[in-house]
């Protein structure tokens, strides 16, 4: 069941970068890691590695205080690659 709504942003960001909807769901209710914005409260990073696509790193920003929970954007970290 889908909780959350995507921005505009992350609609396109989403569909151009291969990311399934699944996926962000899984990383936004089982985090392996959250991280705190470094300008916006509102908003958190929700971390989860992807194992269906080659263990990388998805990183989901998104708004917390809204609901339905609000995407900001979505991608593959690779800094995280290793660190998780």
């Amino acid at each position: 069941m889908k909780n959350f709504t995507l921005s505009i942003h992350a609609q396109k960001v989403i569909f151009e970068r291969k990311i399934k909807l699944k996926w962000i769901e899984n990383t936004i209710k089982n985090p392996d890691r959250i991280e705190a914005d470094a300008e916006f409260v509102e908003l958190e990073h929700k971390l989860k590695i992807v194992k269906e696509n080659g263990n990388k790193v998805l990183r989901v920003i998104c708004k917390m205080t809204v609901k339905p929970i609000l995407i900001v954007t979505a991608f593959f970290d690779r800094r995280m690659k290793g660190v998780l």
